[in-house]
């Protein structure tokens, strides 16, 4: 398969986003790349688009467990053969994982820093064929950085033993002139392919507001996102547990992240949030470089960050799928004086000298006092943002608090009569579902709710897009049922986006699933089957014939048993099993599905599903199916 049939093959796209050709060009012709991407772009698809077309194994650097766990667990479900090597795993499950790794059982390897140093880890990558090298949020190894690491500066001693020099690719989402030239500094990049393909998000709302009182404004905001999967930052553990003690009483599902918690708890409360177990997660700036959670819709600072680098990093967690999100900053004059406390306080870092520590903490310290000219100042947010970042911007985006008179405005005395009498900003841009305006009542910081679909300072509805909702809602349980079958967080079998588009085009066979956006060749064979009889049960009529498309010729259908008068043995053995089902059943066996989720797909328990395919003659050995060009998915607890 070229690039592009590799693309819609196993992430059902059907065109690259701007810059991800010629980073992956660039890698697969050998030459070292540096991507500078917004969150949502894309970056992960640089990396896993040549290493499914090179020979040999790619390894990604990443630095979060977190990281790379999702990220395995969403190629997997897109049919790759992927792993991780970090500290989750016992040692007989590291010892397994690297026996087949070596054995060429995966493409794609993810590792966290500190493993490139140990023995074992250089003996088993001195001899791998390791092809191509991916370093994931590459900015840890700038200490001018937001998330200075200082194993990430082991990196480029790591490459340097391998016997073979593979390409190496460098990739982050937020990074000033200084930190890029850290990068290639640091991470030894020769002559490397760069694409900058700037740091706007399009999709994103940025309002910063000034309550009286943030708590009343959170929860107002809140209310008119109910059932919304949503963070909200906190500037510390204590303000943390205030907020989410608060909400907890007052009945919202949230779960609450900070580093004083217990390693137990933080991975309960961030499965909770993952798998929608709770919609919120309260959090300090502790969550989130891990989280590939797709349907964010919204992001709440309750505090101000200390660095627009921080900032953007935890508001770009929002809208990763590319649907409309809002991000909103509840500022006040406290937030400074906080910065500033935590500024004198921070740990200083043994292995710098005196002389960089003092300069970093002037750096620290014109961050803050920029971060709060964000907040203060009068020019559009979006602008300030991306003229931080290097990248010029028009005086006024249309989509910022700033620009449109806000979404969620609190206001109060002379500040409400000039949002009042300033028409001209109320009449730019269309408001996501859930947006506020502010009311003209006399006391106190109010809001009202504005009607999805209602532009600012006007009554007539923008277009709405045409989404059946109730559908809409039963294919996300349909999804969240797959996701508790497997174990999997639910954006893993789909993304909210690729639900919208399910719902619109309503597609009746696999084939037509296939040209829903990110269900590629893997999925449709795994989920398209549970898909399709939701929208058939939701609609009318049978499911068309259904035809594989790939680009690999079907395996041949196993004879099933018969016996005399015609019938088949099977259909008297198994009651309860239509011809239908069966054949879902023989079709997603032969392409790889578990027995899990299997047993997901049919509402079946597993051993009902296991005898099924047994009287059908379908639980074949691992050569057979390798004969078919099929493989069996991986057992539970290899990595």
């Amino acid at each position: 398969m070229d690039k592009h049939q590799t693309l819609k093959h196993y992430f059902g796209h059907d065109a690259f986003r701007p810059g991800q050709e010629t980073l992956i060009d660039a890698l697969l012709d050998g030459r070292d790349a540096l991507g500078i991407m917004p969150t949502g772009a894309g970056k992960s698809m640089c990396y896993q688009i040549p290493a499914l077309m090179l020979e040999g194994i790619t390894l990604v650097v990443s630095p979060l467990i977190s990281l790379m766990k999702d990220q395995v667990a969403a190629l997997k479900s897109a049919g790759v053969a992927a792993a991780y090597l970090n500290s989750s795993l016992t040692p007989r499950q590291l010892e397994l994982a690297t026996e087949r790794a070596m054995q060429g059982a995966y493409r794609i390897i993810y590792v966290a820093p500190e493993r490139l140093e140990t023995a074992s880890f250089r003996r088993f990558a001195c001899a791998a064929p390791i092809r191509l090298i991916a370093v994931d949020e590459a900015h840890c190894v700038s200490q001018w950085g937001q998330d200075f690491r200082p194993n990430y500066l082991k990196i480029a001693d790591f490459i340097e033993l391998l016997p073979h020099r593979p390409a190496v690719g460098a990739f982050t989402a937020t990074a000033t002139r200084r930190v890029r030239d850290d990068i290639m500094r640091l991470l030894r990049l020769r002559s490397p392919v760069t694409a900058t393909t700037g740091f706007d998000r399009p999709n994103l709302f940025f309002e910063v507001a000034q309550p009286r009182s943030k708590y009343a404004a959170l929860k107002a905001i809140l209310a008119t996102r109910r059932g919304e999967s949503g963070i909200v930052y906190c500037a510390t553990r204590k303000t943390v547990e205030e907020v989410t003690d608060k909400l907890t009483r007052e009945g919202y599902p949230v779960s609450r992240y900070h580093a004083g918690l217990s390693d137990e708890e933080r991975q309960r409360n961030q499965e909770d949030f993952q798998f929608d177990r709770v919609s919120v997660m309260v959090a300090t700036n502790a969550f989130g470089m891990g989280i590939d959670k797709s349907n964010v819709s919204f992001v709440i600072h309750y505090n101000m960050p200390r660095s627009m680098e921080a900032y953007y990093q935890e508001a770009g967690r929002a809208g990763r799928d590319g649907s409309d999100a809002v991000c909103v900053l509840l500022y006040s004059g406290q937030d400074v004086i906080t910065g500033r406390w935590m500024i004198d306080h921070a740990e200083p870092n043994p292995e710098l000298t005196e002389q960089e520590r003092r300069m970093i903490r002037s750096q620290d310290e014109q961050r803050l006092r920029q971060m709060a000219d964000y907040c203060t100042g009068s020019g559009c947010l979006r602008g300030a943002i991306l003229r931080y970042f290097g990248q010029e911007a028009p005086e006024r985006c249309g989509a910022c608090s700033r620009c449109t008179g806000g979404q969620y405005a609190f206001v109060n005395g002379l500040e409400r009569e000039r949002r009042r009498h300033s028409t001209a900003q109320t009449e730019a841009a269309p408001v996501p579902r859930g947006g506020m305006q502010v009311s003209a009542y006399e006391d106190g910081d109010i809001l009202m709710p504005i009607k999805p679909g209602v532009r600012l300072g006007h009554s007539t509805p923008a277009p709405a897009e045409e989404v059946d909702d109730t559908l809409f809602g039963q294919l996300r349980a349909c999804r969240m049922r797959l996701a508790r079958g497997l174990g999997v967080p639910p954006y893993v079998i789909a993304a909210d986006k690729t639900l919208t588009d399910m719902a619109r085009r309503k597609p009746r066979s696999l084939n037509e699933m296939l040209e829903v956006y990110g269900m590629g060749t893997a999925k449709v064979g795994k989920y398209g089957d549970a898909f399709l009889e939701v929208i058939r049960r939701y609609g009318s009529g049978p499911v068309s014939g259904i035809r594989e498309k790939s680009s690999a010729a079907a395996p041949p259908a196993p004879r099933k048993a018969t016996r005399r008068g015609g019938r088949r043995a099977a259909d008297k053995a198994a009651p309860g099993w239509s011809s239908e089902e069966e054949e879902r059943l023989r079709r997603g066996y032969l392409a790889g599905v578990s027995i899990a989720q299997l047993a997901a797909i049919h509402g079946r328990p597993e051993d009902e599903v296991r005898g099924e395919l047994a009287k059908l003659h379908l639980i074949l050995d691992q050569a057979r199916l390798e004969q078919y060009g099929v493989a069996l998915p991986e057992e539970d607890g290899d990595a």
